[in-house]
C-alpha cells in the first residue's frame, strides 16, 4: 500500500524555498547513539546529584533511559513534541521530586546535551551545496524533530552554518513533529511560500518525505545515512519525488527544476 501520492505534475518553480532537516542530513553522529544516550543520562544524573537530588546517578539513568525511551515512542505516534526538559520534570515526579524550577531544568539540559553535542559534525558537502544554493537566489530553512530547540541552536552554530539560512524551526519550538503538516505550514508562512514553491531535503521517509508529499513540497531523499530500521520498514510505501546519494546532487537537481523547458 502506498501511504502518500506524489504529484506528478507541478507548477515550475523559480528560486523556491529549500527545507532542510538537521541530523543525518546536514549534519551527523559520530558513534553509537544508544552508548551515548546513557553517557548524556549519566551526566544527567551527576547534575542533578550535585544540586542535592538525594539518588545515585546511575539509579537515575536507569529510571530515567526507560521512561525517556517511551515518551519518545509515543510522540512519533502522536506528532505532539515533548521536549526533553518536560520530559525530566516528569521523570522527577515520577521519582518524588515535583518541583523542579524552568531554570534548573535548562541547566540540567545543558549538562545532557552537552554530552551529545561534541559528537555531532557537519558534512563535508554542506557548506559548499548551501553556498549553491544561495547563489542561485534559493531561500533556505531548518525544519527539525528534535527535543530542545536551543540544542539545535548550539549544532546549528557549530556546524557554521547559520548565516545560509533565514528559519530554523524545531519541533520544539513549534509543538508539533514531522510530518504532521503545521510543521510544514508553519515555515512555508514564514515567506508566504505555497508548496509546490518548496523543496524538503532530509533522511527520513516515515518524517520528512511523508510530510513533504502529504502537502504537495518535492522531496528529496537522501540516502547516505538512511539505512535505518525506520526507512526500512517504509520502503516502497513511501516514495519521493527524487533520491540523492550527497548533498553535492541537490544544487544540479534544484537549477533543472528551475530551468524552464524548451
Amino acid at each position: 500500500m502506498i501511504l502518500n501520492q506524489v504529484p506528478l505534475k507541478l507548477a515550475p518553480l523559480r528560486f523556491p524555498l529549500v527545507l532542510f532537516d538537521l541530523g543525518s542530513t546536514l549534519i551527523y553522529f559520530d558513534g553509537v547513539w544508544a552508548d551515548w544516550m546513557q553517557s548524556a543520562a549519566l551526566a544527567l544524573g551527576d547534575f542533578l546529584v550535585n544540586e542535592g537530588y538525594p539518588f545515585t546517578a546511575q539509579a537515575f539513568r536507569e529510571t530515567f533511559i526507560p521512561r525517556w525511551r517511551e515518551i519518545y515512542a509515543e510522540r512519533d505516534e502522536t506528532l505532539i513534541e515533548h521536549p526533553t526538559a518536560q520530559t525530566l520534570a516528569v521523570v522527577l515526579a515520577e521519582m518524588g521530586f515535583p518541583a523542579a524550577s524552568p531554570a534548573l531544568l535548562r541547566r540540567a539540559m545543558r549538562a545532557f546535551f552537552g554530552v551529545l553535542q561534541p559528537r555531532w559534525h557537519v558534512e563535508a558537502d554542506a557548506h559548499a551545496c548551501l553556498e549553491a544554493l544561495r547563489e542561485m537566489g534559493c531561500r533556505l530553512g531548518i525544519l527539525s524533530n528534535a527535543g530542545d530547540d536551543e540544542d539545535v541552536q548550539h549544532l546549528v552554530d557549530s556546524a557554521r552554518i547559520r548565516p545560509y539560512f533565514d528559519l530554523i524551526l524545531t519541533s520544539a519550538a513549534e509543538g508539533t513533529r514531522k510530518p504532521h503538516p503545521r510543521i510544514f505550514q508553519s515555515a512555508l508562512a514564514a515567506w508566504g511560500a505555497a508548496p509546490e514553491q518548496a523543496v524538503m531535503v532530509g533522511d527520513l521517509l516515515g518524517a520528512d518525505i511523508l510530510g513533504a508529499n502529504r502537502l504537495g513540497l518535492r522531496s528529496v531523499w537522501i540516502t547516505r545515512r538512511a539505512s535505518t530500521p525506520h526507512n526500512l520498514e517504509r520502503l516502497g510505501t513511501i516514495v519521493p519525488f527524487a533520491s540523492i546519494a550527497s548533498l553535492a546532487e541537490l544544487p544540479p537537481l534544484v537549477r533543472q527544476w528551475n530551468t524552464p523547458p524548451d
